[in-house]
């Protein structure tokens, strides 16, 4: 009884937290600001009526790119069985992995430490690792899902992700040890869905920014058979599919570093590369 009535208190806290949230204008990161965000990603990428590449006025108003990197990459994924990477952790969500285009492969995920949630139940598997020296064989993946996690390669990954000290780096050009890695693992015709975040090249410590060059040398380097690429940009009414030109001077909002919001209320970045390299 005590439990439920725990369970019933959190449940009012919660509904009161997203009534002020929305009230407050949607301010990222705050109270609610989660909640907010599960709900708009999962209306997204289960409405088969979602075009992730006409986004509607005022899309993912004031949420960070998640919203527009999960239905690119679950729009852009066959259905069907097969064997799927997530390198970097991004889709162990249950509101992810629940996806009927996930629950029908094999998903194995590579990630430095374990996470609160974990999806054993599904069959998902998990390895602890480096990938730059992933224990993976050659050309075991139909696909491999990377987003938004190339970028922290190399650099200080104990400030939110592990609290092994070897990972506090600032390497920043072993991302390309990491992207062979991935290669090698991908079955030649096998497709790598990779994001990060695109704009001017700044070194935040902890994730660092691709502009152009950098995007068009890992490219360079994947030598792929095929490229697909996307960029989504984050404006203040919400975010737009853009072009490498008009996102190029993009920056980052860093609610790790900063206290207050800037006029455009960016919750992370303002831009996004995404790309589909089959090998």
């Amino acid at each position: 009884m005590l439990g439920l009535i725990r369970a019933r208190l959190q449940g009012l806290k919660t509904r009161a937290e997203y009534r002020q949230f929305l009230a407050k204008g949607n301010p990222p990161w705050s109270p609610g600001y989660e909640q907010h965000k599960v709900a708009a990603i999962s209306t997204a990428i289960n409405d088969a009526g979602h075009d992730p590449f006409k986004l509607s006025p005022g899309y993912g108003w004031r949420l960070d790119e998640r919203i527009v990197e999960y239905p690119w990459f679950i729009s852009r994924l066959p259905a069907g069985e097969g064997r799927l990477l997530d390198a970097g952790s991004t889709l162990n969500h249950p509101y992810v992995l629940s996806h009927p285009k996930l629950r029908e492969k094999k998903v194995f995920v590579s990630t430095l430490a374990p996470e609160y949630w974990a999806a054993w139940q599904w069959g998902v598997s998990y390895v602890f690792e480096d990938i730059r020296d992933a224990c993976f064989k050659d050309e075991y993946f139909d696909s491999i899902a990377c987003i938004s996690t190339m970028e922290h390669v190399g650099l200080d990954n104990t400030m939110l992700y592990t609290s092994e000290a070897s990972k506090n780096e600032q390497n920043v050009g072993s991302y390309a040890t990491f992207l062979s890695e991935l290669r090698r693992m991908l079955k030649p015709g096998g497709t790598l869905y990779l994001s990060m975040p695109f704009g001017q090249h700044v070194n935040h410590g902890w994730f660092q920014i691709f502009d152009a060059q950098m995007v068009d040398a890992v490219i360079a380097q994947f030598a792929p058979t095929h490229t697909t690429e996307f960029i989504y940009q984050y404006l203040p009414e919400g975010w737009t599919l853009s072009t490498r030109e008009a996102a190029k001077d993009a920056s980052y909002f860093d609610i790790h570093k900063n206290k207050t919001y800037d006029p455009d209320y960016a919750a992370a970045s303002r831009a996004i590369v995404c790309l589909e390299l089959v090998k």
